[in-house]
């Protein structure tokens, strides 16, 4: 059977920074199974670590190519693992990618396209029609990045680097949902960090949720006057949900995980073929 093409879904953004720390970690992955004949003989059965003929890089919003035309661009016949470059399973993953899959494999089917971003904030969003490319291809969905708790030790390195201490009160700040499987994630990344700090960890969200990350970090001052706020980004990569944690009034915060003044994490990029070769068993 024909190895299948990894492909990466981001979310999109509009931020140059965050498309770029994306690209780096894209091709992290890519240069990861890039495997020089010689050393194919000590790659294991079954490692994570592995050859893959193709790799993609598409984008659920704002920026392009799409996920359909990311998988339109695979040769005919090529399978296909979406991997979601996003930290938690929510929408995107159960509806948006779902639906990508399934017009992907039925391409005769004709489904109703979900709404981007942009649509779902106009009070009346264009009712939109997507049809599968055509190839009919194998495709399955892998899961989200996070939670996860390789991704708890990446966090507690960006702490460090930020001069955190076990005297500071640390509020994770996630981007939020209203899916509360996404919500549910999120609280269980804020108990694994709690783990790996061992220390009480804070949650706050960006958008859809409650307590919001503002509100997170004015009670924490208010319940430790003179004790310093330290905002923990659980964020992929620079951008307006960044933007809008750094604002939320804490004395210091973090930089996501990916950043374009360092290489990305070995933990992100393990995570990504992990995700890859478990959703490659079920093509």
């Amino acid at each position: 059977m024909m190895t299948p093409a990894l492909v990466a879904i981001s979310h999109g953004t509009s931020s140059t920074a965050g498309q770029a720390a994306v690209r780096g970690l894209v091709r992290a992955v890519e240069n990861a199974v890039r495997i020089p004949d010689s050393k194919k003989r000590d790659n294991p059965p079954g490692s994570t670590r592995r050859s893959i003929p193709t790799v993609r890089l598409g984008h659920i919003d704002v920026e392009q190519p799409d996920v359909a035309a990311t998988l339109a661009s695979l040769a005919t016949g090529e399978p296909a693992v979406i991997v979601p470059l996003l930290l938690s399973a929510g929408y995107h993953v159960y509806h948006d990618l779902a639906a990508e899959r399934a017009a992907a494999e039925h391409p005769a089917t004709v489904t109703e396209r979900p709404p981007t971003t942009a649509e779902r904030a106009t009070a009346e969003p264009e009712r939109r029609i997507g049809v599968g490319s055509g190839t009919g291809r194998r495709v399955s969905v892998a899961t989200a990045l996070g939670p996860d708790e390789r991704l708890a030790t990446v966090l507690a390195q960006r702490l460090q680097q930020a001069g955190a201490t076990e005297a500071d009160t640390v509020v994770l700040a996630v981007a939020g949902s209203s899916d509360r499987r996404a919500v549910a994630d999120c609280r269980e990344m804020s108990r694994m960090l709690s783990n790996v700090m061992g220390q009480d960890i804070r949650l706050g969200f960006l958008a859809a949720a409650t307590p919001l990350v503002p509100e997170a970090v004015r009670d924490a001052h208010a319940e430790r006057p003179g004790r310093r706020v330290i905002v923990s980004t659980y964020l992929l990569a620079p951008g307006y949900f960044h933007d809008l944690a750094r604002s939320a009034g804490a004395d210091v915060t973090t930089e996501p995980l990916l950043t374009t003044d360092s290489d990305p994490p070995q933990e992100l990029v393990d995570i990504v073929l992990e995700r890859y070769a478990t959703a490659s068993r079920r093509v």
